[in-house]
């Protein structure tokens, strides 16, 4: 079967790759895992005899098909239900089994949706307690970054207020068919939502990161004027917090951004 380009489809064939991807999850034996974009199954096999219960969530009409019929309870897996749908509407907390037992969730995430997915795997924290993710290598660059590096921005903060992030391996084009035109790297995301810690809700601090981060090149307190702040107030909260004035928003760690937020609410 060929790949369809609108789908964003390189499917993994790295044997070794497929078991270091696993091994990641952690013990699977009494865990539900949700795939993402299972495709020809490659990392869909080792989860279906290792896993409690397996959830491949599968866009394509053809290859979801497929997956039922070669994961069926005939063919000895009663504990894998294909679901043909859009991730992105995918419903992780009806999911968990037995109800609110976090899920853990692996995919090689197609490029051009990897950061909606993202996106919705953090809105869905609640549901999730670990992911291993496979995307552009890039993208985890910007995931994975420290303050005051060149890929450190807003995707960087939002996914990290969910939990920790940390790069596992890189993987060359020839490790999947078709071969993209770019390298992928394999994260592992540990979700553990911060706005407890940091004493920030979720809503109102996610609205306040958009607006630090809304111009790369302009420095914090120039962004947060155009937010329609008053310069006073901005230059007032900068010198509370021991940000100096010509800082970015690059440069600040989570805990300073909520020490700032913090500032700007009382």
């Amino acid at each position: 079967m060929s790949s369809k380009s609108r789908l964003g489809q390189n499917f993994l064939r790295d044997p070794q790759a497929v078991q270091r991807v696993i091994a990641a999850l952690g013990d699977l034996t009494s865990r539900t895992v949700v795939e993402i974009g299972p495709g020809k199954a490659a990392i869909t096999e080792g989860l279906a005899t290792r896993a409690a219960r397996l959830i491949p969530v599968e866009l394509d009409r053809e290859l979801a098909w497929i997956l039922q019929e070669r994961f069926s309870p005939e063919k000895g897996f009663p504990n894998v239900t294909v679901a043909r749908q859009d991730i992105l509407e995918f419903d992780f907390a009806a999911a968990t089994q037995p109800p609110g037992e976090p899920l853990l969730v692996v995919g090689n995430l197609p490029y051009y949706i990897t950061s909606p997915i993202l996106l919705k795997l953090a809105a869905s924290a609640a549901s999730i307690s670990r992911a291993v993710l496979m995307v552009q290598r890039e993208v985890a660059d910007r995931v994975t970054a420290q303050p005051g590096t060149r890929e450190y921005g807003l995707l960087t903060v939002t996914l990290q207020l969910y939990g920790a992030t940390e790069a596992l391996f890189t993987l060359p084009p020839s490790a999947f068919v078709p071969p993209p035109e770019v390298h992928s790297t394999v994260f592992r995301w540990n979700f553990a939502p911060r706005f407890t810690e940091l004493a920030v809700e979720e809503a109102p601090f996610i609205a306040f990161l958009k607006q630090c981060f809304a111009q790369k090149r302009k420095t914090l307190s120039n962004n947060l004027r155009a937010a329609r702040m008053p310069a006073q107030q901005v230059a007032q909260a900068l010198e509370t917090c021991a940000i100096p004035p010509q800082a970015r928003a690059e440069t600040l760690p989570l805990t300073q951004f909520a020490q700032l937020f913090r500032t700007f609410q009382s």
